[in-house]
Formats: structure tokens, sequence, C-alpha cells
């Protein structure tokens, strides 16, 4: 943990010296004071903290669920908040309410999964990634229609590819305070989301309450998520990626995995963020896409049998 954490600290550091214009730390004059305050620092914050609750999101659905194949993105919950966000920018609605709109959307898009999965009045894990996977589908065919239709299409593919460039306090603030909130009640749940790893009957015998502790551990995913695309667009893979290879570091045991989970995911984001911006300079080319390229060919990996957790 105090790894991560220093590692942390030195991506957030590259975060704010590194972009279109390269920041001298010796030499900061009032427009490199401007830049490093107003905008690079905030968005590095904002990308450590979406970093957190997505890398958050995916461990707790893959345990609670019991696939590790289990992601935000993947289940369609980013595509729902996408998909608003879209429809708000495409009526000339102001940006708080795209953030709103988005917010809602992956909400909506969880609770639409939830209850077509719900078999004999309860929700199967199973039925769930199928149905989520059916209506990411859905959303993605319906998001494609709105992008080929609209006039304005560069605000909405940055949206759909994910993109800190709007980082503000405001923003960060926000994050937060959903990071902290969405962490603890995922922490103070870790011990059933352990046994709900093993499998329902095995929880049952252990005293948890399977439905209910499933139910809040998939809101909290939600609301994290819902959070993190309303901020910054729909960012795939990273819910993914960490918690599996945190799994290899510090285990199974979500007490350990949870923490591990944010502090990497913060640490991933931020370096994708840096990336993004330097890899094209001047110009800069949304977060999402280096995120898809390291989690395509690894989520290609876990289908194939071979990453950890994925038989049995």
């Amino acid at each position: 943990m105090a790894a991560l954490a220093l590692v942390l600290f030195a991506s957030i550091v590259l975060g704010v010296l590194f972009g279109a214009v390269r920041i001298n730390p010796l030499d900061l004059n009032e427009a490199f004071a401007f830049i490093v305050w107003q905008l690079r620092l905030p968005r590095a914050l904002l990308a450590a903290l979406v970093g957190a609750m997505l890398a958050v999101s995916g461990a707790v659905l893959q345990s609670s669920l019991k696939n590790p194949l289990c992601d935000p993105y993947i289940l369609g919950i980013s595509a729902g908040g996408s998909v608003a966000a879209a429809a708000a920018i495409i009526l000339l609605l102001p940006m708080y309410f795209v953030s709103a709109f988005a917010f809602l959307g992956a909400v909506a898009s969880v609770l639409i999964i939830y209850n077509i999965s719900k078999i004999g009045g309860e929700a199967r894990p199973q039925t769930l990634i199928l149905a989520g996977v059916a209506i990411s589908s859905l959303l993605s065919a319906v998001l494609s229609f709105m992008v080929i239709s609209s006039d304005r299409l560069q605000p909405i593919f940055f949206w759909i590819l994910g993109s800190f460039a709007g980082a503000g306090w405001t923003s960060v603030q926000l994050a937060l305070y959903s990071a902290l909130a969405g962490i603890f009640i995922s922490l103070v749940y870790s011990k059933d989301l352990n046994a709900l790893a093993l499998g329902d009957e095995e929880a049952l015998s252990l005293g948890v309450d399977v439905v209910r502790s499933r139910n809040i551990l998939l809101i909290t995913a939600s609301l994290m998520t819902g959070v993190a695309v309303s901020l910054c667009g729909m960012i795939g893979f990273v819910g993914l990626i960490v918690p599996h290879i945190m799994r290899l570091i510090v285990g199974a045991n979500n007490t350990y995995l949870i923490p591990a989970s944010a502090l990497a995911g913060a640490v991933l984001l931020v370096l994708a963020d840096v990336i993004s911006r330097v890899i094209m300079v001047p110009s800069e080319i949304p977060v999402g896409i280096i995120t898809a390229v390291l989690g395509a060919p690894f989520f290609i990996y876990l289908l194939r049998g071979r990453g950890p957790g994925t038989r049995g």
C-alpha cells in the first residue's frame, strides 16, 4: 500500500509537469502557476479519483457476481451514462445538465439490467452479466446512431472515449466525496464480498444475507460509475485490469484488495491521462483510447481462461 501511494504521488507530479506546455518546477512564474493550480493539478486529481472509483467498482462487481470478466464498461453501466450525456449534448443543454444526465443514465441502465435479469424474483449473477452485455450492445447502437445523426460530433466523440479536459476543482470535490463514500461502503461489506465470491450457497451458510448485500454492493458500484461517467465520459477496462493485477499482489481478500485497487486504479488513469496529452503534442487524444488499447487484449486473455481466477 505504501509503495502504491508513493507511485501515485509520483504519477500526480508527472501529470502536473507534463503536457502541451512543459512546467519547470524551478521556474514557476505567474503563467506556470495558473497552469499548475487551475488546470493540471485538478485534472490529475480528478483522474486519480475516477480511476479509484472505476477500479473499486470492478473489484466489487467481480466478487459480488462471482465473475472475473465483470466491469462497469462491459456490463453497460458506462454506456447508459454516455447515451444520456450524448442526448444532453445534442439538445444543447448546459454542462451541468450533461453531467446530471450521465449520472442518471448510468443508474437507470443498471436498474434496467437488474430487472431484466430477475428470474423467480431474484437476479442471478449469470443472467445479470448476459443482460448487461445485451443492454450494452443495444446502448452502443443507440449511441452510434446519435453520433451519425448529430452535427455535434466532436463533443460527443470526446464524451464516448473519455476526457479530463474539463476538470476543475468543483469536479474534484464531487469525485472526492463519491470516492470516499463508495470505497467506505465497499470496505464495510468486504467480508460479505469474500463470502459472495465463494458462491451464494457458501455465503448463506456463513450467515450472509446474499440478496441484501449484493443489492447494496451493486448500487454502490453503479453510483461510483455514474459519478465517474458524469465527470469525464466513458472510460473502459480500468475496472477489469486493475483488480486482477492486484489479486496477484495482495490476494483475493477484499479487505486488502479494495484499497489496493483504488490506489492502482488511480495510478493507471493518471498515467493514461499523461500519455494522452503528450503522445500527440500539441493535440491530445481521449484517455479512453489508451485504456482500451491496454484493456482489450487483457480481456481477450481472460476470456481464453488463462487469467487469474478465470477457472473453477
